[in-house]
């Protein structure tokens, strides 16, 4: 890799956590850069300003998502199938990628200040394709809306889930979440095969408006 490729790298990882710890308004340039040896100067050389530091991160969290359904996709030839398995795969992804969970957490559902100012959205891409993909798992045809309520359903329920770890251990113990984190991929299939079926069966189905 470049050593200017490798930079970005670092300064784009020190991005990410400093964002989903503090949010886009809590964090400064300058807490970016205090555990990296670059100055502030060096970080706006290479992005800009903090607007497109951020832009850049939620542009690569949401092309990393945009990449596993194209990947399901190509797994599973029955779109039923390939959305369970997309759940499933980002369920995973929460356990091992915590920081881009926290920070995907904040940008979708803890994020009001900056949505009123906001002019870009950068996960709308990855949503509004989940949502495509609800769309050809159902039998029938059914409104956008619907589509994108269901899978903000699922969605909400994985990265609740990714989030309460540790108060989920300290208040149950670790035996306990433990058993429950061992039964949850099973309960998330289940709960997307459920919506699947509720959308199937939904007054609303084939309806457009």
């Amino acid at each position: 890799m470049p050593k200017s490729q490798d930079t970005r790298q670092q300064m784009l990882a020190a991005a990410t956590k400093a964002f989903s710890e503090k949010g886009f308004y809590g964090t400064s340039i300058a807490a970016i850069t205090q555990d990296l040896p670059y100055t502030k100067q060096a970080l706006l050389h290479h992005f800009g300003s903090k607007e497109k530091l951020y832009g850049e991160v939620l542009a690569g969290i949401s092309n990393t998502m945009i990449e596993n359904i194209n990947a399901v996709r190509m797994d599973f030839d029955k779109p039923q199938l390939a959305l369970q398995e997309f759940f499933i795969r980002f369920y995973r992804y929460t356990q091992t990628q915590r920081v881009e969970t926290y920070l995907l957490m904040r940008e979708l559902m803890d994020n009001k200040q900056r949505a009123d100012a906001s002019q870009v959205w950068y996960l709308k891409p990855f949503v509004e394709l989940l949502a495509d993909m609800f769309i050809q798992a159902i039998d029938t045809q059914t409104d956008e809306a619907n589509a994108l309520a269901a899978i903000y359903q699922l969605l909400g329920a994985v990265n609740y889930f990714a989030i309460s770890e540790a108060t989920l251990t300290n208040m149950l113990g670790e035996e306990q979440f433990s058993r429950m984190r061992n039964h949850f991929e099973s309960e998330l299939r289940q709960l997307v095969r459920a919506r699947l079926d509720c959308a199937t069966a939904s007054p609303f189905a084939g309806k457009q408006t």
